[in-house]
């Protein structure tokens, strides 16, 4: 080990990030971070700004929760970090290079929790650089995390393994602009309702659910506002549910009970607000009420979904099941769930036995076992 203090493995807490999840991040940090055993990992905790600058962060949970006035924003600071590829030591300098020049080395880590969501963070762009820095990190690699972020490549790699996962058509921003009639007609075939999502967003970002032909067109305009390449996916029937996965010490992934999102019935569906600001209108009913060969076949298929995408560390796969029609389909992979501590994934494992702590150490310990590079 690399490490300043030889008795613990430092841990470098990467949150915030340049995508529209930047505050479900922040969120995100702050559990994980008073969640980690500070007894036994030392923690140094870096933010990404909003424009993409990485500042080290003096944290405070308390700075960084969601309230009800919103989520929070790591703040542009006078000092930057810079990254050594090849050996992954990490500085901090001035943003601006005067007579006072100082330097501060944040020295070597032995494992990064890259807890970011979207992209530029949870799409194999920071896996990415942490392999040229030869860091090893906790969740998927490089391809895994670019496939899932990308739901069209999500599907085909899904169907490629013989997984139900859904109707859909992509929509490219050249596409759109080359001929909006001939994409329209297009979707007009999956049969309407269906949903318009970005291609690459998480946290429900840019969704609409279109019913009418006539609503396709701002649907789309307002996607491609998050990402210019869509995904227009045929309504599945049926409610959500959650399965958490965990990848074991030998490889082999771990599955838990599904969970449901129930909605109150003034909801539409499953948004960005409803998800994050909607206490009083959705809560999480841990193990789903749903047959129980149904609940098998959620587990079975989401770690087959696990392997299908080459995903490593932690991934929770959201189904959509109908007990009428004794059907379940993927809806899609996230490779960094949220996790704050009254999030899902950390509560389907609680459900299992797990807390919330000790999953912090289990995705630590696994990273810390995992080589970076070809594997």
């Amino acid at each position: 080990m690399t490490q300043n203090n030889q008795s613990k493995p430092r841990v470098l807490v990467l949150f915030g990030g340049e995508s529209g999840e930047h505050g479900i991040s922040c969120a995100t940090a702050a559990g994980v971070v008073a969640a980690i055993d500070h007894d036994r990992f030392e923690v140094v905790t870096v933010g990404i700004t909003p424009q993409g600058q990485w500042v080290p962060i003096d944290f405070s949970s308390d700075q960084f929760q969601i309230s009800d006035t919103g989520v929070a924003e790591v703040p542009a600071a006078n000092r930057q970090l810079f990254l050594s590829p090849g050996d992954g030591h990490v500085v901090s300098l001035p943003t601006q290079l005067g007579s006072e020049f100082s330097l501060s080395d944040l020295g070597n880590f032995d494992v990064v929790f890259p807890l970011l969501h979207g992209p530029f963070g949870e799409d194999g762009t920071v896996q990415g650089l942490l392999e040229m820095m030869h860091l090893p990190y906790v969740g998927c690699g490089v391809l895994a995390s670019a496939a899932a972020m990308d739901k069209p490549t999500t599907k085909v790699l899904l169907h490629e393994a013989e997984l139900p996962a859904g109707k859909w058509e992509t929509v490219t921003a050249g596409q759109w602009k080359r001929d909006r009639a001939g994409v329209i007609e297009r979707l007009e075939r999956l049969g309407l309702p269906v949903f318009v999502k970005p291609a690459r967003a998480g946290s429900s970002l840019g969704i609409t659910k279109v019913s009418v032909a006539a609503d396709l067109e701002a649907a789309i305009t307002k996607a491609q506002a998050v990402d210019p390449r869509v995904i227009v996916e045929q309504e599945l029937t049926g409610f959500e549910v959650e399965c958490a996965v965990l990848q074991g010490a030998d490889g082999r992934p771990r599955t838990t009970e599904p969970g449901r999102i129930a909605m109150g019935d003034d909801v539409p569906f499953y948004d960005y607000k409803t998800k994050y600001f909607g206490e009083d209108t959705v809560s999480l009913e841990i193990p789903a009420k749903i047959p129980g060969h149904l609940a098998t076949q959620v587990r079975e298929i989401a770690a087959q979904a696990f392997e299908a995408l080459g995903c490593e560390g932690l991934a929770r796969v959201d189904f959509f099941v109908d007990p009428e029609k004794d059907a379940v389909v993927i809806n899609e992979v996230n490779t960094m769930p949220g996790f704050t501590p009254f999030s899902m994934y950390p509560k389907l494992w609680e459900h299992m036995g797990i807390g919330y702590s000790q999953l912090m150490e289990e995705l630590i310990t696994l990273a810390l076992s995992r080589p970076v590079g070809l594997r």
